[in-house]
């Protein structure tokens, strides 16, 4: 609805008015586009309005109604009809129904009007129209005008006989005047109705007539009870058997839902056969709108009918009756098969009507129907076309619509019960009274029951023995179909229960055995043998896809018996060899789908057993002499043989090499030799000639020559790159060519056929219905062209206009002469990827067509051009044999043929599918092809011109623009020329598909040409014509893009006027036109076309206002429409118009409509529908929940719960959760929890009204009884309130996707709290953690495994993220211990018989997660969880073949590890968190010694599989070995994982024991202990360990090593891995586990790349972990051991020097990484110096001078300048100064304390210190230039350093160095400037009080002190300095405590006293500090203190005692010995 008319909704808003004037003054063609956008706005105004709105409205909208229907000119057409029915039947809806009357009469007024000129018929047409949409509206408020408008609409019958379309309307109209009046109809009106509509039914030859005369039965059954009699059932029913003849769908759907009506509404399982006649008209009344099935219904006829009283035995069915009424007219012979398409159709909408209480009750009386009834009758079984096709139906009626649609998942396990408890358990006939079933009832049971099992899925596992007990029973059947049946339904049994693998594969296995073991005996049964071992395979085929359940053991023991077959079967006669050959090549087929892994092992045993299989045929005569019994004999061995090299091909391409490949084309080579040679007759009369009674020499033949083809289309389409010429032999393609147009080879059709195509009884190829169709080909149905192998589009699958109902899936079987059946080719158990009854194989000789087509789509290409040209002259003159003559429809047939081989090879050329494209462009070659298709183009069959046109776009592009541009021009001169209709819409298809084929830039230059035809074409008033040339003109569109955006107006304004002519919808008034319009509309290709102009104009619409208001009012129409096609086409414009103009779409309007449509019973508009959500959804779901009605979110689940594998649904959900899961937690929770709680809804009977009226209840008024049941039907109303609901909850695959949900809830919540400190998201968590548990407790109790699983992985997120985490209500206890006992109860169901491998593995992660937690902290209490793992532990730790686990029992080996892996995993993960949780110490110490060889075997056992070259590269011969070591590269990629998943933790406990240093655990390192040797593998390792590291060192290094290094994807680690394997790897890297083997030059190397490769690809926590490696292998150094005692003189450089460059290379890199500058590049650094960094920096630097220090001296000068740099260039860079200098100076101090104990000056490093000295000198003086940010903070720290190296590398220098001079200088500058004068204070007290070591440091001191004096005695002005002068106060009377001798401190006092007096005279404010510095004084030295006061002259003196007493006055008197305080030094002084 487009968003710029909205009306208000009051009586005040105008009213749109028509302007005459205006209308008649536009141009003709305007003038319907003015009219139909009128109309369009007066549908939504009135749809704007309220009802008090549409009261007072009323009266205008009606005067302009009638204005249009009254126009002269243009008159209404059908949608302008349908827009004006909206509107009347909007305001007699909502408004009040004053003007009801008048309406009525006027319109009956103008229906009888005498006019008979165009313009009446057109108003009538109108008026009629509008008569019935008033009635369905209003009409119970207008009964007394009923009759008079039924006549009137009745008598206007046959003056339509010339209008098929008003008839059609008529017809329509009177139906919506009886479902409007219903209940008070007039009788005798409406039997005139109803003779009427009968009548036309039957008679009249428009389709759409007789699908409304269909649809007015039905209203008059449905709502009146006139008919409710045999009489006028029986008369009804002949009417409805002779429309369901029909050719046309809709035809036959209106008759079938007519006549389904009937059924449902006579439905009465209670009531006799004959009633008595007295029943009040009351309960008849209210009765008769509600086809309920309740008793109540069953109305007789009135007392006063006037009806003859035949009629009055009153209806009732029961439901047999009511089936039995539908199957006896199907099995008739004389119904065609289109009428038993209409009655399979019939079925399901009677089964549909009935609803799911009535079908689930009565489930099994159906199904025994279908399979007793159908598919057992006599006339139905003895045609094959027959049988299969009614196989198909009930199939389509029992699996889709009963066994998908209608019943719930309890229904679903109940009829799998049933099917096989009565059904499959019937065979072999065990009772009496139980007759065995025939061998259709069992292919039916066995298909409806595959398709139940893959439904049910996991649900299966409760009925799972009993399944399996009746399908293996039921593959002993003599008969081969049922026998295939059963081991397809087999295989979807084991794929539901894979624990059922085993047992399976074990029974069929032994019973193969015994039964061939009976062979040569009395008792033999071939056929027995062959359906156990196609089970068998089937079987075994599905190990591949479920690995854990499979069995090395098994497999190897199945070839072995089929080699050992086919061996001996020479020695029996031949029947019993031909079955022991048929059994081996079955066997070995099935095993070829294991793949390559297990294959290759065998590959040249079975080359052997091929080559001896299919040897070269001996020479002519020889076959001669065989008789037919021989001959059949070898080509059953080689068929059976070909067979199994299919599956090989299938799943062992890879194993192709040019010499396999070479040998294989010989084989098939051979094969086709015996093929050539085998006699001409191939028929015998004499059964003791035949090898199977059925099957004739000449059905062998063509089996052979079926699997010939299919294996060499598989051979060339992967044969290696240089091996075409071997495989493209020169026989090849006349050999395909000939199978299918050789005009005589194709198998004569029966005599009876024969006769019919000779009588014409069959109007095209494709109805001739007997299985073979003249060799047609099967893969083209209707439209839909089957893809090729390797194709890629397989999206476009099927045509547009292919529907996927059930429905339509019945229909499109009549689309094909032919039906496929399983046992057509019994390899299609495995080697097609779907088994959906699609895909069914054809008959054998379809099948030879089809493979033949696909040999030569792929090898055409590849050829010469010459043979290219011969190969399609052949198939040319093929095409004009003699014979074809008297053939008519072979030549069809072969046409088509040719056609699909022409279009696949094309296909094939231009890269459309994986095979080799080769070339087509030789011009000859083109040119052939070019005739053929423009012959094929023109043909009347649409089916062949579609493919032709698709062949002829694929040609041009192929051949380029040379070609396109004649082949364009061509085509267009044949349109101006030649004027028959299926010739023009040939062209028009072809002109579509080359543009689409060549795409815009290509096909730019023919664009206006071709788009010029295309327009005129689609106005063409012949709808073949016009349908075609649109669905090309939105090709172009599509195709075009951009370049066509200059025609959409025009395209836009033709596609408006087209919609609302008559012409182009199936209303118009001729014959032909409406009848071709019914099955191909219109108006759907119409709206397809608008879809291509909104992706055309794509975010433009938002500014090309009269397009876009155009087209939102065409989708307006469009929504109107009932066409299925039409609404979703609409749909897809909606979405698209939603996308690139979304402010231009009502929000709500929208979201609420797409509400409706996801209810729609159709899934492909459902499915549209759920689209449409998912994009609004993607920007923000809650926005969409609240748009629309309440109840959005229940109908998502129900949509995923109709189908739970309904990927969009879930995306949506998942978007969701990712939206708003973090700010809605709560919410998100609730929500799980109730999917699990929710039940179904229950899909009723079709006409939902409601609740049946009380006993006595008066009649309603009509008025109300109608609202009533219109509100009841409302769409988006959960209709019918609380019937609806049902007990059954959701399908478990909907619940465990729940789970999932939350599942990912938790992560994400556990991922921000791991980023955040306490969010949101965990606290709301934390406050439904209840909740959390108990969802997670009844999944894991549930009955599913699937969703056990589930929850037990919940119950371990939340054991993770709350473990913990206190109560908040009782801090002292944690959040989870009251939930001890569900978590405990939840475990129990995962060790139960009922459980999985997997299940159980999550249990005991769970189980270890629990008690690692801390939840629980005392060991006596854990209870039966420790219990649990103990026990677990003990199973899994001895050796034995049939470990368990509780009541798990049976588990195959590759289970076994599973269980094993999760148990040394679990234990594993405690040891790691005992390091934490010391409570754990006391859990392990019983099991520590027991576990540790365990791990570590685990351990060798992976590093084996991971790193052993694959065992079979040894080829047969090591075929002696044990299973698990021939097999191990078959196991490998299953066993690989459940390692991968593990080896870490085991990695890190034993890492986190040695790091305990448990003796023990470098025992087992040692491998001193007793080691459980791996399972199944006794064979000692094969590693050769040397004496150093200790035996387990490299199988740990390696792992690691090689996790860390592998290939992206290739089982590598992820990011969070990484860091856990570098902590382990650094535990084991340490001498006591390593010893010297790291050292090892190739280790050693490849260890460092991997680590440098880290440290530049990964974060700074990995880094950080990086750096102590490297530290810890620098100290733990071979060389840094040796050299400590070593004399310095005698070092050798070596290869150590290298390694350990290497190491302190990495620490390097880290640092140049955090460091600016270090790096000469220009790149910047790559993380920003945080906290993390910081730390990281440390780290390095501090690792740097650790390494150092053990550097041989020879090289460590050059190391020590790089770590002086390094500090050099840290304090030089501003970034550093805040947070990494201070905490570097420390390091700087402790590496220069190291550097300088040996250091001489003048040596190598004395001159690396003074050039530091000087490099930090001129930091010092940079920064005072100001030039940097941290200028200040870099002066002070450059202070700082200098001072530092100064005081700490003192002897590096000499006394009189000048630089020592120079930084005094700088120093004293500093000390004199306010800003840096505490700091350089601190520095000269540093400086000072050095303790005197050496000449330096008093040369340094003797430079200070006079400097220090002078700055207190002569006290500069600069403000601030008054702290320093305090601080070097202080410093010189520490200093004089410091000398050693008292002369010294005499001397020293002689200098400090004075100074200190004198300041404190300049510097009064100081007069207290120098009391105390001169107490000090006296207190160091009371001698030198005396003698020194006395030397003082008598001023000095009194100014001395005046400062003491002053100083002392204020103070207590201390005393002059007062301990001196201890000063720390400080490194940041004043910073």
């Amino acid at each position: 609805m487009a968003a710029q008319d909205q009306l208000p909704t009051n009586g005040a808003s105008t009213n749109p008015e028509l302007d005459v004037k205006k209308l008649h003054a536009l141009p003709s063609e305007q003038q319907d586009l003015y009219l139909l956008t009128f109309t369009s706005d007066l549908v939504r105004h009135v749809a704007s309005l309220d009802a008090d709105g549409a009261s007072a409205h009323q009266i205008y909208i009606k005067k302009e109604l009638f204005q249009i229907i009254n126009l002269p000119s243009p008159a209404p057409t059908r949608v302008i009809r349908n827009n004006l029915g909206a509107t009347f039947s909007g305001i007699f809806e909502k408004g009040d129904r004053k003007l009801l009357f008048e309406s009525i009469n006027e319109l009956i007024a103008i229906l009888s009007a005498p006019g008979k000129t165009e313009k009446d018929v057109r108003a009538k047409h109108a008026a009629a129209h509008c008569l019935g949409a008033v009635f369905e509206a209003a009409g119970d408020s207008a009964i007394g005008l009923s009759p008079l408008a039924t006549t009137s609409l009745l008598r206007l019958i046959k003056f339509a006989q010339n209008h098929t379309g008003l008839r059609a309307t008529l017809f329509k109209a009177l139906g919506r005047v009886f479902k409007g009046v219903s209940p008070s109809a007039d009788e005798t009106v409406a039997r005139d109705a109803w003779k009427q509509g009968r009548s036309y039914s039957v008679s009249d030859k428009s389709l759409l007539v007789q699908a409304n005369a269909c649809y007015l039965l039905e209203q008059l059954v449905r709502h009146t009870s006139f008919f409710d009699n045999s009489n006028d059932f029986d008369k009804l029913q002949n009417a409805v058997w002779k429309t369901l003849e029909s050719g046309s769908p809709t035809v036959r759907h209106a008759a079938a839902s007519c006549f389904s009506a009937a059924l449902v509404k006579n439905y009465n399982e209670a009531a006799p056969i004959d009633l008595p006649l007295a029943r009040s008209k009351t309960t008849k009344k209210k009765n008769k709108r509600q086809s309920t099935m309740e008793g109540d219904e069953d109305i007789i006829e009135r007392p006063d009918s006037p009806a003859p009283t035949k009629s009055a035995t009153r209806l009732a069915f029961t439901l047999a009756n009511l089936l039995k009424q539908l199957s006896s007219h199907y099995c008739r012979p004389a119904t065609g098969n289109r009428a038993r398409a209409g009655i399979a159709i019939c079925y399901i909408k009677t089964l549909r009507g009935l609803g799911e209480s009535v079908v689930e009750s009565r489930y099994a009386d159906i199904a025994r129907h279908m399979f007793l009834d159908l598919l057992s009758n006599h006339i139905v079984v003895n045609n094959r076309y027959r049988t299969l096709s009614t196989r198909k139906y009930v199939a389509t009626i029992l699996e889709n619509v009963i066994g998908q649609e209608i019943l719930g998942e309890s229904g679903q396990l109940n009829a799998a019960k049933f099917l096989v408890n009565d059904i499959l358990k019937d065979y072999p006939q065990a009772l009496k009274e139980r007759p065995e079933p025939s061998k259709q009832t069992l292919i039916g049971a066995l298909s409806t029951l595959s398709s139940l099992f893959k439904s049910l899925g996991s649900a299966t596992n409760a009925i799972a023995d009993s399944c399996r007990d009746g399908l293996l029973q039921v593959l002993q059947h003599p008969s081969y179909s049922v026998q295939v049946s059963a081991s397809s339904c087999l295989r979807s049994f084991v794929l539901a229960c894979p624990l059922q693998l085993l047992p399976s594969v074990t029974i069929c296995m032994n019973s193969v055995n015994r039964e061939l073991g009976l062979l040569s005996g009395p008792r033999q049964s071939p056929r027995r043998c062959v359906g156990l071992a196609n089970g068998l395979s089937a079987v075994l085929s599905t190990s591949p896809s479920q690995p854990l359940h499979g069995s090395v053991d098994v497999n190897s023991r199945v070839l072995s018996q089929a080699t050992s077959l086919l061996k001996s079967s020479s020695n029996s006669d031949l029947r019993v060899s031909a079955t022991q050959i048929q059994v081996a090549w079955i066997l070995i087929g099935g095993l070829m789908t294991l793949g390559p892994n297990f294959v290759k092992i065998h590959l040249s045993q079975l080359l052997l057993l091929w080559k001896n299989a299919l040897p070269k045929p001996l020479n002519k005569d020889n076959i001669v002499q065989r008789n037919v019994l021989e001959l059949s004999f070898l080509a059953h061995v080689r068929e059976c043989a070909l067979g199994s090299i299919l599956t090989f091909l299938e799943f062992n391409g890879r194993l192709l090499t040019l010499d396999v490949t070479k040998r294989l084309a010989a084989m098939l080579q051979n094969t086709t030799l015996f093929l050539n040679s085998l006699p001409a007759k191939k028929t015998t009369e004499d059964i003791s000639q035949r090898l199977s009674p059925a099957l004739q020499l000449h059905d062998f033949e063509l089996m052979v020559r079926r699997r010939v083809l299919q294996c060499y289309t598989k051979l060339v389409d992967l044969s290696p790159a240089g091996s075409s010429e071997v495989v493209l032999q020169t026989n090849l393609l006349p050999f395909a060519v000939a199978s299918f147009a050789d005009p005589d080879n194709y198998a004569p059709s029966s005599l009876s056929m024969a006769i019919a195509s000779s009588a014409g009884n069959f109007e095209s190829i494709w109805d001739v219905a007997d299985n073979h169709g003249f060799g047609v080909t099967g893969l083209v149905k209707g439209f839909d062209i089957r893809s090729l192998p390797g194709e890629h589009e397989i999206d476009s699958r099927h045509h547009w206009v292919t529907k996927h109902s059930p429905e339509a899936t019945i229909d499109r079987t009549l689309l094909s002469p032919i039906c496929g059946a399983r046992e057509h080719d019994s390899i299609s158990l495995y080697v097609g990827k779907s088994t959906h009854n699609e895909s069914l194989p054809d008959p054998p000789a379809t099948e030879v067509v089809n493979a033949a087509l696909q040999l030569f789509a792929i090898c055409l290409p590849l050829q010469t051009p010459k043979i290219q040209e011969s190969i399609l002259e052949q198939m040319t003159s093929f095409l004009s044999a003699n014979s074809l003559h008297r053939d008519t429809n072979r030549k069809t047939a072969m046409m088509v043929n040719i056609a699909y081989a022409l279009l696949s090879a094309l296909k094939v050329a231009v890269k459309e599918t994986r095979s080799t494209p080769g070339d087509l462009k030789s011009s000859a070659v083109e040119k052939v092809m070019q005739e053929l298709l423009h012959v094929f183009i023109i043909l009347p069959d649409p089916y062949v011109r579609n493919l032709a046109g698709e062949a002829l776009g694929r040609l041009c592009n192929s051949s380029g623009n040379a070609f396109t541009t004649t082949e364009v021009n061509y085509l267009v001169d044949q349109i101006v020329a030649n004027r028959e209709p299926n010739a023009r819409s040939g062209y028009a298809v072809a002109l579509g598909c080359i543009h689409s084929q060549l795409g815009g830039m290509a096909a730019g230059y023919h664009l206006r040409n071709i788009l010029g035809i295309l327009m005129s074409l689609s106005n063409d008033p012949h709808p073949v014509v016009h349908f075609w040339a649109l669905d090309s003109l939105s090709r172009v569109a599509d195709s075009a893009g951009l370049s066509f955006s200059g025609y959409v107006t025009g395209t836009l304004g033709m596609l408006a006027q087209l919609y609302a002519a008559d012409t182009h919808n199936y209303e118009s008034a001729s014959l032909a036109s409406s009848n071709l319009e019914v099955d191909l509309p219109s108006p759907a290709i119409i709206s397809r076309c608008i879809d291509s102009t909104i992706n055309v104009l794509g975010p433009d619409l938002q500014d090309l206002g009269k397009a876009r208001d155009m087209i939102m009012t065409l989708i307006s129409l469009f929504k109107a429409e009932s066409e299925e096609l039409v609404i979703i086409e609409s749909l897809k414009c909606q979405e698209h118009l939603s996308l690139y103009a979304p402010g231009f779409v009502e929000f709500s309007v929208y979201v609420k409509y797409l509400q409706q449509v996801i209810e729609s019973g159709s899934a492909q508009i459902r499915d549209m529908g759920v689209d449409g959500l998912h994009n609004l959804m993607r920007r923000n779901t809650e926005e969409v929940i609240r748009a629309g009605d309440s109840g959005l979110e229940d109908q998502l689940w129900h949509v995923l719960d109709r189908n739970p594998d309904h990927e969009v649904v879930r995306n949506i959900f998942r978007n969701w959760l990712h939206q708003n899961g973090l700010t809605d937690t709560a919410g998100w929770v609730q929500r799980c929890h109730s999917i699990l709680t929710k039940t179904k809804r229950v899909h009723e009977a079709e006409p939902t009204t409601d609740s049946k009226p009380k006993g006595g209840v008066p009649d309603l008024q009509d008025e109300e009884v109608a609202g009533f049941a219109a509100t009841s039907n409302a769409p988006g109303d959960d209709a019918g309130g609380p019937t609806q609901t049902s007990q059954d909850l959701l399908k478990w695959q909907v619940r465990t996707f729940g789970m999932d949900c939350l599942s990912e809830l938790l992560a994400m919540v556990s991922r921000e709290s791991a980023a955040k400190d306490d969010p949101p998201s965990i606290l709301a968590l934390q406050q439904r953690i209840a909740d959390v548990v108990r969802i997670a407790f009844s999944a894991s109790t549930a009955g599913v495994v699937q969703l056990r699983i589930r929850g037990l992985r919940i119950i371990d997120q939340v054991l993770k993220l709350f473990g913990k985490t206190p109560d908040p209500d009782f801090p002292e206890a944690t959040l989870l211990e009251q939930y001890q006992a569900q978590i405990g109860s939840a475990l129990t169901p995962a060790f139960a018989a009922d459980s999985s491998p997997e299940l159980a593995a999550e249990a005991i992660n769970v189980c270890a997660t629990f008690i690692a937690t801390g939840i629980v902290t005392d060991v006596d209490r854990m209870g039966r969880i420790l219990k649990l793992l103990v026990s677990a532990l003990q199973n899994f730790s001895s050796d034995s073949e049939t470990a368990s686990i509780g009541d798990l029992k049976g588990l195959s080996s590759n289970a076994q590890v599973m269980v094993k892996m999760a148990v040394f995993s679990a234990w594993a993960e405690l040891q790691i968190a005992s390091a934490e949780q010391t409570y754990l110490n006391e859990v392990l110490k019983p099991h520590i010694a027991r576990l540790t060889p365990l791990w570590l075997s685990s351990l060798r056992e992976y590093a084996r599989l991971r790193f052993e070259p694959d065992i079979s590269s040894m080829g047969s011969a090591s075929l002696s070995g044990s299973l698990d070591t021939i097999y191990a590269a078959l196991n490998r990629e299953t066993l690989l994982k459940f390692y991968q998943d593990s080896w870490l933790n085991l990695v890190d406990a034993i890492a986190s024991l040695i790091d305990e240093d448990s003796e023990f655990v470098f025992d087992a390192l040692d491998g001193k202990t007793e080691l459980a040797t791996p399972s199944g593998n006794s064979k000692p390792s094969d590693i050769n360990y040397r004496d150093e590291p200790v035996a387990f060192f490299f199988v740990l290094f390696g792992l690691a090593f090689e996790a860390l290094a592998g290939r992206p994807g290739d089982l590598q680690a992820s990011k969070e891995q990484i860091l856990e394997i570098l902590h382990a790897l650094k535990k084991i890297l340490r001498p006591s586990v390593s010893g010297h083997a790291i050292y090892q030059e190739v280790v050693f190397s490849e260890t460092m790349d991997m680590l440098d490769r880290l440290v530049l690809t990964e974060g700074l926590s990995v880094q950080s972990v990086i750096v102590d490696i490297a530290r810890n292998l620098c100290l733990g150094h071979p060389s840094a051991l040796r050299d400590q005692g070593a004399p310095s003189g005698d070092e050798k450089l070596s290869e150590d020097i290298d390694q350990l460059f290497e190491l302190t290379k990495i620490i390097v890199l880290v640092l140049t990484g955090l460091v600016p500058k270090l790096d000469d590049t220009k790149t910047g650094v790559r993380y920003e110096l945080n906290e993390e960094a910081v730390a990281l920096l440390n780290t390095a630097l501090s690792a740097l001078v650790d390494a150092a220090q053990v550097f041989p001296s020879i090289i460590k000068t050059d190391l020590h300048a790089c770590i002086l740099h390094i500090f050099a260039t840290i304090l030089g860079t501003g970034s550093c100064q805040a947070s990494v200098v201070p905490q570097s100076l420390p390091i700087l101090k402790r590496f220069l304390t190291s550097l300088v104990m040996h250091i001489q000056p003048g040596s190598e490093s004395s001159a690396q210190i003074r050039a530091t000295l000087t490099r930090f000198i001129a930091i010092l003086k940079h920064a005072q230039q100001r030039e940097m940010e941290a200028a200040l903070a870099c002066e002070k720290n450059a202070i700082l350093a200098t001072a530092l190296l100064l005081s700490s590398a003192a002897p590096a220098f000499s006394p009189n160095d000048p630089l020592i001079k120079r930084f005094i200088e700088e120093l004293f500058d500093c000390l004199g400037n306010r800003m840096t004068s505490k700091v350089a204070a601190g520095c000269c007290r540093s400086l000072l009080l050095i303790p005197k070591k050496g000449p330096v440091e008093t040369a340094v001191a003797s430079l200070i002190l006079p400097q220090i004096l002078s700055f207190l005695v002569n006290p500069s002005d600069v403000e601030g300095l008054e702290e320093s002068r305090t601080t070097l106060a202080h410093t010189i009377v520490k200093f004089v405590s410091t000398l050693y001798s008292p002369e010294q401190r005499q001397i020293a006092c002689k200098l400090v006293i004075p100074t200190l007096l004198a300041r404190a005279g300049k510097e009064p404010s100081a007069m207290d500090e120098t009391a105390n510095r001169l107490l000090e004084l006296a207190g160091a030295d009371q001698g030198a203190f005396r003698s020194v006061v006395g030397g003082l002259n008598a001023d000095q003196r009194t100014f001395m005692e005046s400062v003491l007493k002053r100083g002392v006055g204020e103070k207590k008197v201390e005393s002059v010995e007062e301990a001196e305080p201890s000063i720390a030094l400080r490194m940041d002084f004043g910073g």
